[in-house]
């Protein structure tokens, strides 16, 4: 979520020292930065992390989840600030941790 929030920010935003992400049950990094990008954000993958250069707007996208539940839910959120319809491939995976969070999300 921290990536997607960068995105909305004014300037450059620098996450590092979070190569393990690459090695959990997706590798986070690279789907954060391929997603984000597909969405129009400025987004490069490091060898650790990203870097993130915020203030553009967000448009959507075909987003794939990896059935990755925390990507899920991002850009779930993300697709609800983005100009146009995002459709997450996968999104059913955020029942492993919130079974009722696309019904709050729409309900909030």
């Amino acid at each position: 979520m921290l990536a997607g929030v960068a995105c909305f920010a004014r300037g450059t935003t620098v996450i590092r020292d979070a190569a393990e992400l690459k090695v959990k049950e997706s590798n986070r990094i690279r789907i954060m930065a391929d997603n984000l990008n597909a969405m129009g954000a400025d987004v490069t993958e490091t060898d650790d992390g990203l870097i993130i250069r915020g203030g553009r707007p967000l448009h959507g996208a075909v987003i794939d989840s990896h059935l990755d539940h925390r990507i899920a839910m991002t850009f779930a959120v993300l697709g609800l600030l983005a100009d146009g319809p995002t459709e997450i491939v996968g999104a059913e995976c955020v029942d492993i941790s919130y079974p009722g969070f696309y019904k709050d999300l729409f309900r909030l």
